[in-house]
């Protein structure tokens, strides 16, 4: 199995997955052409895509869907009121859509995947967990903080996307208006870098080996923020020998990192 971010920021967000020879991408958050070009310079064809898992509802993660299922008719997976906003915004997508219920799993190709509910200011939103029989990856973004049932969803994946969105400091100094900050850094809004973590810190005690700080604010952090503040925590706890920080590009391709 093997991931790699196309875009990682609040502008927009994609991935792409590998796993038992079955491509698909988790989000659609910037273009359809972005999308196809950052595909080509790794070799792969959109029509080798078999499908679109989606997070949630907001436009950094489903700008392109629309497009892509109108050229390619890419299916597109995404929990019930996920999929219903999805239609209010491109009704021409509907008949591409698989729905699932959040916290069930389902499957893209030969990829077995487990959703699990994450809280953030959409009706419904959700983080995935991508088995392959040997590993997990977990793909855990857009969450205002973490229930024990996040961390028990991502608990014992070898390799986690995490969010990383914002240096405390950075928002609170900010020149955001003061009821996005409120937004930001509340309950259903995003990670800390802190609180990524603290996160971290418990996941590398259950085994996880890499972290790859993804989602970072451009206006409220910086990748050397985002990465100080996990391999620190890490370092303290004596765990960063055993683990790899790495933090996803805001608009280029990242490594591709076999899981």
């Amino acid at each position: 199995m093997r991931i790699c971010t196309l875009a990682s920021s609040s502008k927009g967000n994609c991935a792409l997955v590998s796993c038992n020879d079955t491509y698909f991408l988790i989000d659609a958050g910037i273009s359809m052409r972005a999308i196809c070009n950052k595909l080509k310079l790794l070799g792969i064809g959109i029509d080798q895509v078999k499908g679109i898992a989606v997070t949630h509802e907001h436009i950094d993660h489903i700008k392109g869907i629309d497009m892509l299922v109108k050229y390619f008719a890419i299916k597109v997976y995404a929990c019930q009121r996920v999929a219903e906003a999805i239609c209010r915004q491109y009704p021409q997508t509907e008949p591409m859509l698989k729905v699932f219920n959040a916290g069930d799993g389902f499957e893209i190709g030969g990829a077995e995947i487990q959703s699990f509910v994450t809280p953030h200011d959409t009706p419904e939103s959700v983080g995935y967990i991508v088995d392959d029989g040997r590993k997990k990856l977990a793909f855990v973004t857009d969450l205002g903080y973490v229930p024990e049932s996040v961390f028990c969803a991502v608990r014992g994946a070898d390799t986690i996307i995490l969010e990383a969105n914002h240096d405390v400091d950075m928002l609170r100094d900010g020149d955001y208006p003061e009821f996005l900050k409120r937004r930001i850094g509340g309950r259903r809004g995003h990670l800390s870098n802190d609180e990524g973590a603290e996160l971290a810190v418990r996941l590398a005690g259950c085994g996880a080996s890499r972290f790859v700080l993804a989602h970072l604010s451009e206006k409220n952090n910086t990748p050397n923020k985002a990465y100080t503040a996990v391999a620190s925590a890490l370092e303290r706890c004596g765990a960063f020998k055993y683990t790899q920080v790495a933090v996803a590009p805001a608009s280029e391709i990242s490594t591709c990192y076999a899981v």
